[in-house]
């Protein structure tokens, strides 16, 4: 039986930066790529639940960041749409540098910082920042590296999960439930 990870308020409220792995936790970590008249394309899947726990996140004043190995159109679609304050994309998997530069850039130290990772390339960023997190999937090097594991797969809610559990020990998640449902259910449909 896989028992729900628990956060406590005190660590929850230290984090000011939550950022993201891609392929793996924001998608199952499948690739589907194609041809279309000798133009490359490369499609993956993303969770509909996450990306509402990530407005929620930005809601709540905490600073978005997705960080991949891997470049690539839709993450620069996705990454946009949900509106994260900094998406970086390195083809050499460069996470902790790329990690590092962001935090001098906006004042925040790695000690606040939790990251959500999934597989080898994240394994030096959760060795450093406040929160280490990793998807019920995970591998288990980067297992080792994590303070929580989460219960929920990646690409399917396991965002979602991580930042209800964050909200939630934040004391804050009830509050941007009801501020959703309210922006939702006011005004007419046009």
């Amino acid at each position: 039986m896989t028992h729900a990870p628990v956060l406590d308020a005190e660590a929850a409220k230290r984090i000011r930066f939550v950022v993201l792995d891609v392929d793996g936790v924001m998608t199952d970590g499948g690739v589907y790529l194609g041809d279309v008249d000798g133009r490359r394309l490369e499609f993956k899947k993303y969770d509909i639940q996450d990306g509402l726990g990530i407005l929620l996140l930005r809601w709540a004043g905490l600073r978005v960041g997705v960080i991949t190995g891997r470049v690539s159109e839709s993450v620069a679609l996705r990454a946009a749409e949900l509106k994260v304050d900094d998406l970086v994309q390195d083809e050499q998997a460069r996470k902790l540098p790329a990690l590092r530069k962001l935090c001098r850039k906006h004042g925040i130290g790695l000690d606040e910082v939790a990251f959500v990772g999934d597989d080898l390339p994240d394994i030096g960023v959760l060795r450093e920042v406040g929160l280490p997190v990793v998807v019920a999937n995970a591998t288990a090097d980067a297992a080792k590296a994590a303070r929580i594991r989460l219960t929920q797969a990646g690409g399917a809610g396991a965002v979602r999960e991580f930042c209800e559990l964050l909200l939630r020990a934040r004391g804050e998640w009830d509050a941007l439930v009801e501020r959703y449902v309210q922006s939702r259910s006011e005004g007419p449909v046009k």
